[in-house]
């Protein structure tokens, strides 16, 4: 069998045999023989079966080293199922799996890698075997192209664990890398990874909570750094910390601050709301002066030279869309149009921006708040696809909200599992309540009990059944759609079967509902900003006051309104964020943080209807 394969795999590479010409020839000293895949393949040939296992395994390696990934692949592939009845080469086959599952990688395979890497992990388990460090790099590499960054991370802290070959300016390079990667991941992807078993994760993970909160506050951070040295004074992220207590961030003060928004016209109500977030956040503070601009009355051609004019050092806004179109066509060009600075040079005037902007590249200095319903839809989904659900399902409302919602959320759970799951749209009045039977197949078994009834003259006392393979069920719709959904969720529900979870964005979810509402509602779990949902990181003072003040508001303009305060907090703190990437801004619109293409994006809190009301919750 030995001798077939190796003269299968000859037979496939014969490559025809140079002619040398007498006078090229050249008397040279014996070199050391360099060995290659095909003169290791060769050699198996002369060894007794019981030997030959080793130099096989010898040989697919060094055809993955040479980056011949076929014929690694196919000979790895061969010599398991030689010798897969030896039960005395267990090790010999788990790294022909792990060739296996190195060369479908290489060759851009990569669901075949994942799922070579599973069977990998069943056989090690069911031996009692370790799983070798190259087993988590492939997994790493794997995951990463999968687009599973926690998943990865966790591999490479195996990884890490396992590399002790290493030389101090390698490991050095890999604590640096590992560090990096951390500082990636959003906080709802850092707490989920707090629940995956790792090497030295707590550590990591706590010199990461510390950075993120108190990286812009140099005393604060000294201070918890050195208690994180004390805690974990052997953890290999040592290096990291001392970095950390080495680095001296420094403010630029920022006086005058310009804001344009929408005061008048059609968007006015979301203008002032923006406006009056900002002034809440502002508080009167006497180093700083703002400068309002309406949006809807401003001349946008002299914009450049009003800013000029009043010393701007920064520029919160535009809010509308179309304005943020108009305002990035303006500074375009930033080394033309700059503001004098105080040293007598010249600078672009940094801005935070108050929407997404379309086609539109954002600059090194623009930073933009995004507030993008699809991201919680994908923080959701990736949490929830972690929670081993096997049948959920979406349903939403047919708005184009709604829609982008649902979408999203079929897209993440698509990434995260592999699995296809149905959107239900449901219309309102009796199309809802027909859509939502359908979609829980209690139609199908109301007409089973009808069809019963016909044949059989005796009265039938009977329950309709719900699909048994629904487990969760996701809800995207208004807060009035909800209450209604709900309600049909719960009494649709089969006697019989075990209580389905309902899940929703935040758009289910209004502060009006949580006491009159909670007994329709109760169950639900939700995503919501720290600004809508008592909790810890809810400034919960102006909360009170807010709610005096403004009781009749709307729930988007609550949203708009801890947009702006959030907008003034960052002025100061968005050109530490740029310099210091772990830094993190615990705002009333979610924990912030600055993404490569100057986008921030949130991280949001877990609410949870109960018949008192409304709680925070984290996620199991």
């Amino acid at each position: 069998m030995v001798m077939l394969i190796i003269f299968s795999l000859a037979s496939c590479s014969t490559k025809p045999v140079k002619k040398v010409e007498k006078e090229s020839v050249q008397q040279e000293l014996p070199k050391e023989e360099v060995v290659t895949g095909e003169s290791s393949l060769a050699k198996a040939a002369e060894l007794p079966i019981e030997q030959a296992g080793l130099q096989l395994l010898e040989s697919s390696q060094l055809f993955l080293a040479e980056q011949n990934y076929n014929k690694a692949l196919w000979l790895a592939d061969k010599t398991i199922t030689l010798f897969s009845a030896d039960h005395s080469n267990y090790q010999i086959t788990q790294e022909l799996m792990l060739v296996k599952a190195a060369s479908l990688l290489a060759l851009n395979y990569i669901e075949l890698s994942y799922q070579q890497l599973k069977a990998i992990a069943q056989y090690t388990a069911d031996r009692e075997l370790l799983l070798p460090l190259a087993y988590y790099q492939t997994l790493s590499s794997v995951l990463s192209a999968k687009s599973w960054p926690v998943e990865a991370l966790q591999a490479d802290l195996h990884a890490f664990s396992l590399n002790t070959e290493q030389s101090k300016e390698q490991a050095l390079a890999a604590v640096n890398v590992l560090w990096n990667k951390l500082q990636s991941l959003s906080t709802w992807q850092l707490q989920a990874l707090e629940k995956m078993p790792a090497p030295y994760a707590k550590g990591w993970l706590q010199l990461t909570k510390y950075a993120h909160k108190f990286g812009s506050d140099n005393a604060q951070l000294h201070r918890y750094i050195e208690q994180w040295q004390r805690q974990f004074p052997t953890h290999p992220a040592t290096p990291i910390a001392q970095q950390l207590l080495a680095t001296n961030l420094t403010k630029k003060p920022v006086e005058h601050i310009a804001v344009l928004l929408p005061l008048t016209g059609k968007q006015q109500a979301a203008g002032i709301a923006a406006q009056q977030g900002v002034l809440a956040a502002y508080n009167g503070d006497e180093f700083k002066k703002l400068h309002f601009f309406d949006t809807a009355q401003l001349n946008w051609q002299t914009l450049q030279q009003d800013l000029a004019a009043l010393n701007i050092d920064f520029v919160i806004g535009p809010l509308l869309k179309a304005n943020v179109a108009q305002y990035l066509a303006l500074t375009a060009n930033l080394d033309e149009q700059a503001s004098v600075d105080k040293d007598g040079g010249t600078t672009a005037i940094p801005s935070i921006i108050l929407n997404l902007p379309g086609q539109e590249t954002l600059k090194a200095h623009q930073v933009a708040l995004s507030m993008r319903p699809e991201d919680e839809a994908i923080q959701a989904a990736s949490t929830l696809s972690q929670s081993n659900y096997k049948q959920p399902i979406v349903l939403s409302h047919q708005d184009a909200v709604s829609k982008r919602i649902a979408n999203a959320f079929t897209n993440q759970w698509q990434l995260m599992t592999g699995q296809n799951i149905d959107i239900v749209y449901f219309a309102k009045g009796k199309k809802m309540q027909a859509n939502l039977k359908s979609s829980l197949d209690v139609d199908v078994s109301q007409e089973r009990i009808n069809e019963l009834k016909s044949r059989v003259k005796q009265t039938i006392k009977s329950e309709t059944r719900n699909r048994r393979d629904i487990d969760m069920i996701y809800v995207v719709g208004s807060p009035k759609q909800t209450r209604l959904v709900k309600p049909y969720i719960d009494v649709n529900i089969s006697p019989f079967a075990s209580v389905i979870p309902v899940y929703a964005s935040s758009r289910s979810h209004s502060i009006k509902n949580d006491n009159s509402s909670s007994r329709d509602l109760h169950g639900l779990t939700f995503t919501e900003i720290p600004w809508l949902l008592a909790s810890e990181q809810q400034n919960q003072a102006l909360a009170q006051v807010s709610k005096q003040l403004w009781s009749k508001r709307s729930d988007s303009l609550h949203r708009i309104f801890a947009m702006g305060y959030d907008s003034y907090h960052l002025v100061e703190n968005i050109t530490l964020m740029q310099q210091a990437p772990y830094i993190r801004h615990y705002g009333q619109t979610g924990v912030l943080k600055l993404n490569d293409d100057n986008i921030l994006t949130r991280s949001l809190l877990w609410g949870k209807y109960h018949n008192e009301g409304v709680k925070e919750i984290a996620m199991d």
